[in-house]
């Protein structure tokens, strides 16, 4: 078993690190890479722009913390969304693959075997 939390979003090339999340797998083994996401509804987006913008960043600020926080709305727009990642995981070689959103799909956990 792997596990990562909130990482994948933060790597350079997001296949390349699935790859090699795939290479040091015993086969048979499994993978679980928990992330925000974008939700697909307008509406919670909102919500969570207003969120990380008016909450989560002033109180990282507050704390000497703004710009360890402020690169998270922007790497959102940029994370590939859980369709995607089931599709570059199988290309790297993943089997049994899927993505359950959470938290309305502000979250989610991707899930693969190897």
């Amino acid at each position: 078993l792997a596990t990562m939390g909130y990482g994948l979003r933060n790597v350079g090339n997001i296949a390349v690190s699935l790859g090699e999340l795939h290479r040091v797998l015993k086969p048979g083994a499994t993978a679980a890479v928990l992330d925000f996401h974008r939700p697909a509804s307008a509406q919670l987006r909102t919500f969570q722009q207003w969120y990380l913008d008016r909450w989560v960043v002033p109180m990282a600020a507050n704390f000497g913390l703004k710009e360890e926080y402020a690169y998270i709305s922007p790497s959102l727009d940029r994370f590939p969304t859980g369709v995607a990642q089931v599709e570059l995981a199988r290309h790297v070689g993943f089997t049994d693959v899927i993505h359950y959103p959470i938290a309305a799909g502000m979250m989610g956990v991707l899930v693969a075997r190897k």
